[in-house]
């Protein structure tokens, strides 16, 4: 376990927190951040591809000029906006860091055109399936042996013209 996942959750001010787009030297925090908080961690080659195809919706979370968060989403060709991969750092959660980083991809996936956004969540991951409900996203299916290790995934949809804005 890394030193900033034992670490007590930090306590800062979420003005202090700047989103912004995802650049190349941000891509070891990034990958730092995923293998801290999933257990089948992305390959650092799919970042650089997504940095490269997604340059204004691969966002980070920065405080105090440290990657705190990310997250990845893109427009599909069929306008489903589609929320990838969303992280934050273990020492920082709690703070309103995911809120502020899916509020984003959110509204830069609409403005590009997306109907609605779509995600996959595991099944056992009540934390993240709450904030997704917060936002107006609903289950809509149940994919059986989506990640690797067999367990299921909820697919979530918010349809645009459902979003409250930030």
């Amino acid at each position: 376990m890394s030193t900033s996942a034992r670490e007590v959750t930090r306590r800062i001010p979420l003005a202090m927190v700047v989103i912004r787009p995802a650049k190349i030297f941000d891509i070891p925090e990034i990958m730092r951040i995923e293998r801290e908080s999933f257990s089948e961690a992305y390959p650092r080659g799919l970042f650089l591809v997504f940095l490269e195809n997604n340059p204004d919706t691969f966002l980070v979370a920065e405080y105090n000029g440290k990657v705190i968060g990310y997250v990845m989403a893109y427009l599909r060709p069929d306008l489903e906006g589609h929320i990838m991969s969303i992280a934050v750092d273990p020492a920082y959660r709690g703070n309103g860091i995911g809120s502020a980083l899916l509020t984003e991809a959110i509204e830069r996936l609409i403005q590009k055109g997306a109907r609605y956004i779509g995600l996959e969540v595991r099944v056992s991951n009540e934390k993240a399936i709450g904030l997704y409900e917060r936002f107006g996203f609903r289950k809509v299916k149940r994919v059986i042996g989506y990640y690797s290790d067999g367990e299921d995934a909820y697919y979530m949809v918010l349809p645009a013209e459902e979003w409250r804005g930030s």
